[in-house]
């Protein structure tokens, strides 16, 4: 199945190229495609349990689900992420 989560703290490629390497990781989940102007993610999943993996993975790289608490600590984690992506481009 094929399904789109808006995120928060998306704000550039860095952020894009991070969540695309590591949701590429997991088992399951194929076709990723990061929208950094809709702050969007969407991929496919063939598990059952396939939307919950990618959000708590996204949570732990700082990119909470749209609606979620967006504490201080996912804000600071995003740019983390951020920097990591783009050092690794």
């Amino acid at each position: 199945m094929k399904t789109t989560v808006a995120i928060q703290n998306l704000k550039c490629s860095g952020c894009e190229s991070t969540i695309a390497k590591k949701l590429h990781t997991l088992e399951g989940i194929k076709d990723i495609s990061v929208d950094t102007n809709n702050c969007t993610i969407s991929f496919s999943y063939e598990t059952q349990d396939g939307i919950e993996t990618v959000e708590k993975e996204l949570t732990k790289l700082g990119y909470p689900i749209e609606g979620d608490k967006n504490t201080l600590s996912r804000k600071a984690k995003s740019y983390i992420s951020c920097a990591i992506g783009r050092l690794n481009k």
